[in-house]
């Protein structure tokens, strides 16, 4: 696909609709295209339309006992928990899994959930784009922003949007390994919250939970944990899309010159040409980012400083050594167009 980087750099974030263009847009919390799906209301916050083809998105929330049963998608997809706890099965394992935890799964590779507490929500990230079409092209969708309040039975093992194919596999007993080691290839696995490849910044930390090599080259993903600071550098990618997504705290996006906040669930998409900052609005935010493709990922090994801890130590890196190490990152498919943005709102 040719970006006209021009015209994206001019454009001002959409703000709570989906585009149906890939253009940069805001989608606050609970909002998108929803539908009611065995008990569980799934919010479409990205289409195929709407990312380039890039990928898809939608937060899933449930009541205690609603789930998926086994079935396929031939796509690489991340489930990553927002709230509640949810058990996840893939042949052979299973595990319980809370927020801040995921589990990713190769394209092909079948996959079952089930809600454990009510008001539980994931977010489900599919690439290539193209899972949530026949969803969205349905018809179905509804006015709510809840789900039905009617009781789940035990037994239900729930239904599928469009499109998924169900299969046969065994459920087996969830286990309690600490899955904190990224494998080195494409494959089936489980992450838990603030474990991973681990790179420090000043009074922050990134954290990988899936890298290239483990999603078929699809996206990477990666947890940023930090205090209260200021704008990064305003830059934009030619070649792939980062995507932002507010797990906890207050996360500040200077997009195309537009500023928007960020609170706990909301989503914003820079595709390639977006012009953007982020700045981090309250101590111990926690900012999950998705980025297609994964030129940029060597991004954070360089910049970072190799760690086994898990949380940041505040004063640990020199915050001039950081932006010495931005001047050595230029075959990343980064375009530095100036400093820091400087806040309208004096909240920075």
């Amino acid at each position: 696909m040719t970006v006209d980087l021009e015209s994206i750099h001019r454009r001002a974030p959409v703000v709570g609709e989906l585009p149906g263009e890939p253009v940069p847009y805001l989608m606050p919390s609970g909002e998108g295209r929803r539908y009611e799906i065995g008990r569980q209301l799934w919010t479409v916050v990205a289409r195929s339309a709407d990312s380039g083809g890039e990928f898809d998105a939608a937060f899933v929330l449930g009541p205690r006992g609603s789930g998926a049963p086994f079935h396929m998608v031939e796509r690489q997809r991340s489930f990553y928990v927002f709230d509640g706890a949810i058990q996840f099965w893939i042949p052979g394992e299973s595990r319980v899994l809370g927020p801040g935890d995921s589990i990713h799964v190769p394209a092909g590779t079948p996959v079952a959930y089930r809600f454990l507490h009510h008001m539980s929500r994931f977010l489900v990230y599919s690439a290539p784009g193209g899972s949530l079409d026949e969803l969205y092209d349905s018809g179905s969708d509804v006015a709510a922003r809840i789900y039905s309040a009617e009781h789940v039975a035990d037994e239900d093992r729930g239904s599928l949007p469009p499109g998924w194919l169900p299969v046969d596999a065994p459920y087996v007993d969830a286990s309690d390994v600490w899955d904190e080691t990224l494998p080195a290839i494409t494959q089936a696995y489980f992450q838990r919250a603030h474990t991973g490849d681990h790179r420090a910044w000043p009074d922050a930390i990134n954290t990988f939970s899936a890298r290239g090599v483990t999603t078929d080259r699809r996206y990477f993903s990666v947890t940023t944990l930090g205090n209260r600071q200021p704008y990064i550098p305003a830059h934009f990618h030619r070649l792939h899309t980062e995507n932002f997504f507010c797990l906890s705290g207050r996360i500040w996006l200077w997009v195309n010159g537009t500023e928007v906040l960020l609170t706990p669930g909301d989503f914003v998409h820079a595709p390639a040409g977006t012009i953007h900052s982020y700045a981090l609005g309250a101590h111990n935010t926690r900012m999950l980012g998705v980025l297609t493709g994964d030129v940029f990922e060597p991004f954070f090994d360089r910049t970072g400083e190799p760690t086994t801890d898990s949380v940041y130590t505040e004063g640990l890196v020199n915050p001039a050594t950081l932006f010495e190490k931005l001047g050595q990152i230029s075959d990343l498919d980064v375009e530095m167009v100036g400093p820091p943005p400087t806040s309208a709102y004096g909240h920075l």
